[in-house]
């Protein structure tokens, strides 16, 4: 019953900035590093940027790393990826992830189309 819903994607102009949720359930939250992935229309899904269970660690691609920034609310079970001056190439439908014993869930996804 893990579930994982992403919102605030939308069409912004090139250089705008969104910031992406997603709220999680069905599992324990705080015991799990969380994930953000991307996958651009016949590109495969790519990791944007992931975070560690108490925040102290975090990883982003480098095609992203000054731009966006990852984080997570323990108590409100979310998690957020801020994205500041967007480019076209981050036009993605972007999802929340989370591995629990080897197994991938994912949310619905979210789409960030950037465009001028």
């Amino acid at each position: 019953q893990v579930q994982l819903v992403e919102y605030g994607g939308g069409l912004v102009q090139p250089g705008g900035s969104l910031r992406l949720s997603c709220a999680a359930s069905g599992f324990m939250f705080s015991t799990y590093a969380m994930n953000w992935y991307r996958q651009a229309p016949g590109k495969e899904r790519e990791l944007v940027a992931g975070i560690t269970r108490t925040s102290d660690n975090t990883n982003y691609a480098d095609s992203v790393k000054g731009r966006f920034t990852i984080s997570r609310d323990n108590v409100k079970k979310t998690v957020y990826l801020q994205m500041n001056s967007l480019k076209p190439e981050d036009t993605a439908v972007y999802y929340c992830n989370v591995r629990i014993l080897s197994q991938p869930y994912w949310g619905q996804g979210t789409q960030v189309t950037v465009s001028s």
